[in-house]
């Protein structure tokens, strides 16, 4: 322990008395502090929000006055000393009496700095030691001393001093460092703001009972608590507002009425309302805690202080108030901090199945990779058989898109879209020319891509993979059937052979299927390559929601990455042969055909038999037998021969393309995507003969487990400790109470 500074003296030997904050407490209260105190108690202070009684104010407004009034344990004193960092105070029952210390260090130290300064616990046997204790602290903090201009005048960590007594009662508080107005020599600018982002630290947590301290020596209106108050706490529901040092203001002045207007809440409005308190003097400061109460009793019987509301007024009555005002902030606070420690106890858990069991030896390894391949086995095979029972694939949302990561892990689902998608954009823009009869308006590309979007009906919410489908790069031309006529017949004459005049060259239904169907290989390799990117997102969040992100990363560069291009590669290599197979002569077999053409030229028979009737008929609607054959016969002379053959072979092209169509989604869907993308999707990838296979060097380099991960386990580990320490407490409380 380091020797005592001469400026550094205690208050002279006065007599602890734990019994005065009696006060503060009652038996129930008693059991909510205890819960939230082995919260604490547990380590969970740093890993949960608790709710606390925070002493802050400018410098020099009289805080750790409050703070020693509130507890009756005596600070170190000296001229122009000033709190430099925080200091927690715990106060805890228990049959041993004791006063243990220790530092809890700033999160943003290097390591070894935390280290160090973990290292620091100390017990002392009484108040008088604590000069030298709070020294030693501020060295290993790296503090110089005030004003000597050092680099650090303030810091981050917290120092947190523990008493415990078989009459003491459960409370916890902290003295923040003061709010600095402006830099001087021995505070730097870094220093003001160093300490104004630790109080918005502490007084932002919604669980913090604001004391705001002010000093009655300086005008309120420009104390910095205040507006710090006001910005963390708007409604003033978890403040109160503290007046300290109201002896230095002139009897019945303006300023001393200005002063009470605001303890009587009619400026500066808090829920929680004001209190006045008078600190000991100069003077004063050897004199005992009884002194000193007997001293603030008398100031407040005398002048304006009569006529205000005793329950506002001195030390005792801010007892009363703060033990009521902590119970009912308690029992507020009891569910939500209860429903956030098993909220976090779910998560830890869940992060620490991720990270899996400790990897340090080669079996440990092997371990590890047969238990996620296997699990990896399990997920991908639901999700391509459309089985969404696991925990994995959580609820449908039907507020978020298709290919949102929710959705996105139900793969079949979403593949089946696609495929619809695909089957639909083939139909409709997958022809290079959209040929409308002439007594129909032409379709214009606005309405087909509305058809394309309202595939699953309107409610639908699209995604950005459909993008594809309705704007796809290959695009189409709209074309009237007398312009398709005049398409075929320049076809026909660039394709003669030795046919006779009325017949076609057999190679020109396969011109124009070729010249229709030219975009067809876009827009396939276009659905492929999108469920391609569907399965590999889907692995990779997969993995990355079933294991350590160390590992998945690993195991996605070592055997996935080369798998799913493979399986793309061969997707590709697929529809190739697709390609080719449709760039050979016209083939079918399909009865549809013939059906198609033959329903065609009926049709054409149909409107030319109307015609010649309606020209053949009378006054009185009727058809003469004799004329109307006469008419058909002169209308089958001379006929032009290149448009007789150009219509019947549209006719065929129609046909045809409306057949190939049909097998060319199939293929698509089935022979490509479905094998080659869908198919063996987990075996392909990660699958437990594959990782048995693999050499002690391979499973290393996958597996092995960096010491980041370790440490990570390990804080898990020990908060997953805690929170059921913590759990237990609450459960333990709640019985007691309920």
């Amino acid at each position: 322990m380091a020797s005592v500074n001469p400026d550094l003296q205690p208050f002279t030997d006065t007599e602890y008395e734990p019994s005065s904050l009696d006060a503060l407490q009652s038996d129930e209260m008693r059991t909510l502090m205890n819960a939230v105190d082995k919260l604490r108690h547990v380590g969970l202070g740093t890993v949960l929000q608790l709710p606390q009684l925070v002493v802050c104010g400018d410098q020099s407004s009289g805080k750790s006055s409050v703070l020693e009034a509130i507890t009756e344990i005596p600070f170190p004193r000296k001229e122009n000393l000033c709190t430099r960092f925080a200091t927690e105070i715990i106060m805890r029952r228990a049959i041993k009496e004791s006063i243990s210390t220790k530092i809890i260090p700033d999160k943003t130290r290097p390591a070894e700095e935390q280290r160090k300064l973990k290292e620091f616990r100390n017990s002392i046997s009484g108040f008088a030691e604590l000069p030298a204790l709070m020294e030693e602290a501020t060295n290993l903090m790296g503090l110089g001393a005030t004003g000597d201009g050092g680099p650090r005048a303030f810091s981050r960590d917290v120092l947190s001093i523990e008493i415990t007594g078989p009459g003491l009662s459960q409370l916890t508080l902290v003295d923040m460092p003061g709010l600095i107005h402006a830099e001087n020599k021995s505070q730097s600018k870094e220093d003001v703001e160093l300490i104004r982002n630790l109080v918005d630290d502490y007084i932002a947590n919604q669980r913090t009972i604001i004391l705001a301290v002010v000093s009655a020596k300086n005008d309120y209106a420009n104390q910095i608590i205040l507006k710090k108050a006001r910005e963390f706490d708007a409604k003033g529901s978890r403040t109160l507002g503290i007046i300290t040092k109201p002896d230095f203001l002139d009897a019945d002045s303006e300023n001393e009425n200005s002063w009470i207007e605001l303890a009587k809440n009619r400026d500066i409005y808090f829920e929680l309302g004001w209190h006045i308190l008078k600190n000991r003097s100069d003077k004063e400061v050897a004199k005992s805690f009884e002194d000193r109460n007997r001293s603030e009793a008398i100031f407040f019987s005398k002048g304006r202080y009569r006529y205000l509301d005793r329950d506002t007024l001195g030390i005792e009555a801010l007892r009363v108030r703060l033990s009521q005002l902590l119970f009912g902030h308690l029992k507020r606070e009891l569910p939500s901090l209860q429903r956030e420690i098993q909220d976090r106890h779910k998560e830890a858990k869940q992060r620490l199945q991720l990270l899996g069991g400790a990897r340090s030896t080669t079996k440990d390894m092997r371990r590890f990779l047969m238990s996620l391949s296997m699990e990896f086995q399990i997920i991908v095979n639901a999700a391509v058989e459309g089985h969404y029972a696991h925990g994995f694939f959580d609820s449908v949302d039907t507020t978020k898109a298709l290919d949102h990561q929710q959705n996105m892990k139900r793969v079949r689902a979403i593949v089946q879209h696609l495929n619809l998608q695909f089957a639909r954009q083939m139909e409709l823009l997958g022809a290079k020319y959209k040929i409308e009869e002439e007594n129909e308006p032409p379709e214009s590309l606005r309405e087909k891509r509305e058809k394309l979007k309202k595939l699953d009906g309107p409610e639908e919410v699209g995604s950005a993979l459909d993008d594809s489908y309705s704007n796809p790069e290959h695009k189409q031309i709209p074309m009237m059937k007398e312009k398709a006529l005049s398409w075929v017949r320049n076809v026909l004459m660039r394709s003669r052979g030795r046919e006779l005049p009325g017949n076609f060259n057999p190679m020109l239904i396969s011109e124009l299927f070729w010249e229709q169907s030219g975009g067809w290989e876009s827009l396939a390799k276009a659905h492929i390559e999108n469920v391609a990117h569907v399965c590999d997102r889907f692995v990779r969040h997969m993995l990355d929601s079933i294991t350590a992100h160390d590992a998945s990363a690993r195991l996605q560069k070592f055997c996935v990455d080369d798998a799913l291009k493979d399986r793309l590669s061969r997707a590709h290599d697929e529809l190739n042969k697709i390609i080719e197979d449709k760039s050979r002569p016209p083939m079918t077999y399909n009865h549809y055909y013939t059906d198609t053409v033959k329903k065609m030229r009926n049709k054409k028979i149909a409107s030319m038999l109307r015609g010649v009737v309606d020209g053949q008929k009378d006054d009185d609607g009727m058809v003469d037998g004799e004329k109307f054959i006469l008419s058909l016969e002169n209308d089958s002379l001379d006929p032009d021969m290149d448009r007789f053959s150009a219509q019947d072979a549209l006719d065929c092209q129609i046909a045809y393309y409306k057949d190939e169509l049909k097998y060319f989604i199939a293929a698509v869907t089935k022979r490509v995507v479905e094998r080659y993308l869908i198919h063996n999707l987990a075996e392909d990838t990660i699958s437990p003969m594959m990782l048995e296979d693999m050499t002690d060097d391979e499973v290393k380099l996958v597996a092995s487990e960096p010491e980041s991960t370790a440490m990570e386990r390990r804080y898990l580990l020990n908060t997953l400790q805690s929170l059921e320490a913590g759990k237990n407490a609450f459960k333990n409380a709640i019985g007691l109470l309920y």
